[in-house]
């Protein structure tokens, strides 16, 4: 009701919830952009597992098992590989993750492994011949 004594059409208000304040954090200041900068050049020194299956007919590697620096690009892998198997540029390999995609040569060992990685290793089977898409 109004002061006046006739029904308002106004609502009445809404209980409300007790909210505690939040304590007053001071904002960092940005980063400089020459930190940031020497924070991107720092190279990764961390190692990843890589585990190289045979498909078909490529030969089989005497060790299936290696590790591998997480900053290196993938090209990086299929170099390792041609010189393990003493594969000139000129023969034909195709190495895959998973069975399943041939990723691109720029790409970085730690990105497929943070996506892809089985039991804590990047599974990569390579051939001589294409097997998959």
């Amino acid at each position: 009701m109004s002061q006046t004594g006739t029904p308002s059409s106004e609502s009445p208000p809404l209980p409300t919830e007790a909210v505690a304040p939040e304590a007053p954090t001071a904002p960092r200041p940005p980063a400089s952009p020459a930190t940031v900068l020497a924070n991107l050049k720092k190279k990764d020194t961390s190692k990843v597992v890589v585990r190289f299956r045979a498909i078909g007919n490529a030969p089989i590697l005497k060790q299936n098992f290696y590790k591998i620096s997480a900053s290196n690009k993938f090209m990086a892998v299929i170099q390792f590989l041609r010189k393990e198997l003493n594969y000139q540029p000129s023969d034909p390999l195709f190495l895959y993750v998973n069975s399943a995609f041939s990723p691109a040569p720029d790409e970085t060992v730690t990105n497929l492994y943070k996506c892809f990685n089985t039991d804590g290793r990047l599974i990569i089977n390579y051939c001589t011949s294409p097997a998959w898409g």
